[in-house]
């Protein structure tokens, strides 16, 4: 084959496809790399294009220039026809790009039917016709399997934490940032060559507010694991349904938390009459174990766990045979870290152990303040949820309600699992009235309310008496506290 010289131009173009191989999907650089591939560079909003249309666009220059290449070598230009070491690695990723984007709709069709096939073994029919676009370009066949794998696990990860995590506030397009970096590293060139399988050396901390997504974050990061390919029948070697592991731990009484975390053998304790595997042991090879609620865990529990993650081997309640743990943990608080740290709720030695990434939740109130618009979104999304389809009536009618029925400002302390409670029940009565809000929110709601500037003296008032009656259910308690008649005390409690 016809030996090829790159110009300088072409090597300039496919420099940005290669930078954009690498470049976190959810970053504005991303964005940048993408319009300027496709000559859009400072014409987005003139031609009106979002990015999600300009990646068509971007393919169509990438294909047409590497169709001109195979007109210069007479045929399919691999690696290997390219002059110098550095020309072949660049085509090396530019011809990667140009395959995953090719069957990256045929990964989203697999990744759909896998979540309703749960733990079955999908047949990928499209991997032969992959594996013949790579293996012509110069890739060897295990090459050609292992980019399979990747390519299946990026475009997982692309469309969980897109599909789970809508927003375009400031902080939503971070957390999504966040979390692709918490998959696959800020590099994942270093990724592929050294992490792959060494993931689960990485735990993780979810902090953010009760109803704020923590699970689909979690999820997010758990159902995009590496799952190798197998050619020999064209399927990934195991489900992701079935390797993400999740577990709310303040469902369990202390007593029973380790059995159920751990396990237990036949006779262990009074009332078990056979042997239980317990979460960890469901947890297989490039898995995740989600562990909820983590802040709720006492000292004794946050030791075994401590052992695990540092030693990776738990043994069954009952047993002395060490089982070993290959898979990654992530964990998730309500409660401020720090303020666990503080009171001493969190050892350390558990915290330092846990923390090699901890990534924030943002409220939903915060979300809203940066980018209004998004309450519409969320609505529209949950919507879809609810009734399979596309309602814009009972978007438009779920939003009339907010704006006229809740005070402006309203702090949402439920988050986005009160803003979908709030479409039900707007379904349901055509009406939404939020129950009185628990002291220690309603702290939080006078701190929101200060921070943003939107409480009126009389409105302070009234919070703070309300958050003393539901500490101490007296009138005559919140008067005296506040320094008030303990009639005008009543009167700030009751007012709506």
């Amino acid at each position: 084959m016809k030996k090829i010289t790159l110009s300088s131009s072409d090597q300039t173009f496919f420099g940005l496809v290669a930078d954009a191989a690498f470049t976190n999907p959810f970053s504005e650089k991303r964005q940048q790399l993408d319009s300027q591939i496709a000559g859009l560079a400072g014409k987005d909003k003139q031609t009106g294009l979002a990015w999600p249309q300009v990646v068509p666009v971007m393919m169509e220059k990438v294909r047409a220039k590497l169709a001109q290449l195979d007109k210069v070598a007479g045929g399919v230009a691999a690696i290997r026809a390219f002059d110098g070491e550095g020309n072949q690695e660049l085509m090396k990723y530019v011809f990667l790009f140009d395959v995953f984007h090719h069957f990256a709709l045929h990964f989203d069709a697999l990744i759909r039917k896998q979540e309703k096939t749960a733990d079955k073994l999908l047949t990928a029919s499209f991997a032969p016709k992959a594996m013949e676009q790579l293996t012509q370009r110069g890739f060897t066949p295990q090459e050609a399997v292992r980019s399979l794998a990747l390519f299946y696990q990026i475009r997982r990860a692309f469309y969980f934490i897109q599909q789970g995590l809508i927003g375009q506030s400031d902080c939503m397009r971070q957390l999504r940032m966040d979390l692709w970096n918490n998959i696959f590293t800020y590099d994942i060139r270093g990724y592929e060559q050294y992490l792959w399988d060494r993931m689960e050396d990485f735990a993780t901390i979810l902090e953010g507010p009760t109803g704020s997504g923590k699970g689909a974050a979690a999820a997010a990061i758990g159902k995009s694991c590496f799952i190798p390919f197998n050619p020999a029948d064209n399927t990934f070697q195991s489900s992701f349904m079935e390797l993400f592991v999740p577990a709310n731990l303040s469902q369990y009484a202390p007593s029973l938390l380790e059995s159920e975390l751990f396990g237990h053998t036949r006779g262990a304790f009074t009332g078990a009459v056979s042997e239980h595997e317990g979460l960890f042991g469901l947890c297989r090879p490039h898995g995740t174990i989600f562990l909820d609620e983590i802040g709720e865990v006492g000292p004794q529990a946050q030791v075994k766990l401590l052992k695990v993650l540092e030693e990776r081997l738990y043994t069954p309640v009952g047993s002395h045979k060490p089982k070993r743990f290959h898979g990654r943990v992530i964990a998730a608080t309500n409660r401020p870290v720090a303020e666990l740290r503080r009171d001493g709720a969190f050892r350390e030695d558990f915290y330092y152990r846990l923390c090699a990434d901890c990534i924030r939740m943002p409220s939903l109130a915060q979300r809203i303040e940066q980018n209004p618009q998004e309450l519409a979104e969320l609505v529209e999304h949950f919507t879809r949820q609810i009734t399979s389809d596309y309602n814009p009536k009972l978007r438009d009618k779920v939003l009339e309600v907010i704006r006229t029925r809740l005070p402006k400002g309203y702090g949402w302390p439920g988050n986005v699992r009160e803003l979908a409670q709030c479409i039900r029940r707007v379904i349901l009565k055509d009406d939404y009235q939020p129950q009185e809000i628990p002291a220690h929110s309603r702290a939080e709601q006078i701190k929101e309310g200060l921070e943003k500037s939107i409480l009126s003296a009389d409105e302070l008032v009234s919070q703070y008496c309300k958050l003393l009656y539901d500490k101490h259910s007296s009138y005559q308690d919140v008067a005296r506290i506040a320094g008030l008649d303990w009639r005008t005390a009543k009167k700030f409690v009751v007012r709506k």
